[in-house]
Formats: C-alpha cells, structure tokens, sequence
C-alpha cells in the first residue's frame, strides 16, 4: 500500500504498484460515483510555484470528485514565499492545515527537499528540467488502455529532450518494462542528458537510437511522445527562436505512420503539433489529459484515501 508515502521521482513506486493504481484508475472510470465520497473530510494543498493548467486543475479535480477539499496557491506571489519565507517553512505551515500536498517548483531537488519537511505525503507536480512522475502516470495508463500494454514497444521522443523533465520520467519509467525500444528525436541542442542514456537504459539493457530527422523513423514508431521546445528553461532567447519551430507534426509526416501509432504530448503545445492532427483517430492528446485526472484519483486515494473500497 502507498498509504502516507511521498512520490517525488517515478522510481519511488514498484512496477507492481504502478499495476495497482493503473488498475484502480481504470475501476474509477468505469463506476466514478462508487468513489465519491472516497475522501470526504480530506484537504489537499496545490502549491504551484510555476504556471500549471492540467496538473494543477486534474488534482483538483480528482480531490473534488472524491469527495475532499482543496486548497493553495496558483503562483508564488500570492504565498508568503514572496517575503522571503523559505521553502521548509512554508511546507511545515502547509502540512498543518492539509493531509497532502502536492508541489510544482522550478528548482531541481525541491520536492525532495519538501519531502524532509513534510509530516504528509508530498506529490513532486514538477520540479524544474528534472522529474514529473504524475505525468508519467498519466502517460502510462493513456499507452496501456490505447495500446493495451506497456511492453514490447517502439517509442519516439521528439523535441525538447534535454529540458523536457516528462521525458526524463517517461523514458526511465518505460525503461522498466520489458522489451521497448527508444528512439530519441531531436536537434543536437537539445538531445536526451547522458545520465539518462547512462542510467536507466544501460541498467535495463534498453535498445535506442538517436537521430535530428522524425521523417526518417515515423514508419518504426508505436508511440509518437512529442514535446515542445521549452522557452522558461532558455536562457538565451536567440537560442530559443532558433529551435523553437524545428519539428511540427502535420498529416505529411503522417502519411508514413502505422495505423495503430498514438500520439501524445503533455502539452500545453505551442506548433510542435499541426491543429489538423487534432482530426487525427491516432491524436490521442486530448484523451490523455483525462486519463491524468483519473489515475491523479487512484494516486490520491492510495496515499491518503481508502484505495480498497
């Protein structure tokens, strides 16, 4: 059972307990009312350090729809941090009034370091360029009830892969399961970090290769993950204009996909993605923003809830 625990990174939870929440997810879709009052009397504090819409409002939401509160804050100028109040404090304040809190931060290591401080479980919403382990959780269930396995897969990651911290937790959660094959698409700029390369597919024997042309691999893919190019992790503006439109994805490139491909993105998309793809029945985006609210459900249920009723 997760009950109490906190989830900072993707590897804090066994495959056997991402099963379990995958599971319990998919018996919340399919009878959501047996699990409304799930969490009745509960409160759940949002501190969003950073702009959020489907991390943050996907949480609320599924405290909402199982019967709990919430609270918190949008950004950090409407908290105390903006007087100078330190990170340890106000999660020590905020654990006093709720029974979890979850944190999106733009420094590296601060949902770990708020897991230190916190007497409730602490859910990492997104910690600068680092990890997002409910996105991954997201996208799991998403390739899981549209592919129907996680396993034996040929994935593509296309964009920003150097910032992009769903592709850092994607990657070395996928890398976990048997059988998958990465392909990592992208400008030299901006190619997969070496430690994950290094890490997770070299400790998992994990077959992958990388190339700057999406055209040339579309015919291989059963996953498509694109992302786009991260302009808050720039420091360089001329950098960021400059690599900002380099893939878009339109039914040309398309044309060469499998049939079963599936597209997804953790959005928001700026141009990486056509809006005539949006047509598309492989455009699975959309559908992927709802399975995030349901296994955000199960994953609050399992640490502060009653996950076996």
């Amino acid at each position: 059972m997760l009950q109490g625990r906190h989830l900072v990174d993707p590897q804090d939870l066994q495959l056997t307990e991402l099963e379990d929440l995958f599971s319990l997810a998919q018996r919340i879709q399919k009878d959501p009312l047996h699990y409304r009052d799930l969490c009745r009397g509960k409160i759940l504090a949002t501190l969003f350090f950073e702009p959020s819409t489907r991390t943050r409002l996907s949480f609320e939401a599924a405290m909402l729809r199982l019967g709990g509160s919430c609270l918190g804050f949008a950004e950090p100028s409407s908290s105390s941090v903006a007087k100078g109040e330190s990170l340890a404090d106000t999660i020590r304040t905020v654990a006093a009034y709720a029974d979890m809190i979850v944190m999106r931060n733009p420094k590296e290591g601060a949902a770990l370091l708020a897991s230190r401080y916190s007497s409730i479980p602490v859910v990492n919403a997104g910690d600068g360029g680092h990890h997002h382990p409910t996105q991954t959780l997201t996208d799991l269930l998403t390739i899981r009830q549209l592919r129907g396995s996680t396993e034996g897969l040929t994935i593509g990651f296309c964009g920003d892969l150097r910032f992009g911290r769903t592709v850092h937790s994607l990657a070395e959660t996928l890398a976990r399961y048997r059988n998958n094959r990465m392909v990592f698409i992208s400008p030299q700029e901006l190619k997969i970090p070496e430690y994950i390369k290094n890490g997770a597919l070299a400790r998992n024997n994990i077959e992958y290769r990388e190339t700057d042309r999406l055209e040339s691999v579309m015919g291989d893919l059963d996953v498509l993950y694109m992302t786009r190019v991260q302009r808050e992790r720039f420091f360089n503006e001329e950098d960021y204009i400059r690599l900002k439109d380099f893939y878009i994805l339109d039914n040309e490139k398309l044309k060469n996909a499998k049939k079963d491909l599936i597209v997804l993105h953790p959005l928001p998309r700026v141009n990486e993605i056509a809006m005539e793809v949006d047509a598309d029945p492989r455009a699975a985006y959309f559908a992927q923003a709802k399975y995030g609210m349901y296994v955000r459900m199960a994953l609050i249920a399992s640490l502060i809830g009653d996950a076996a009723c």
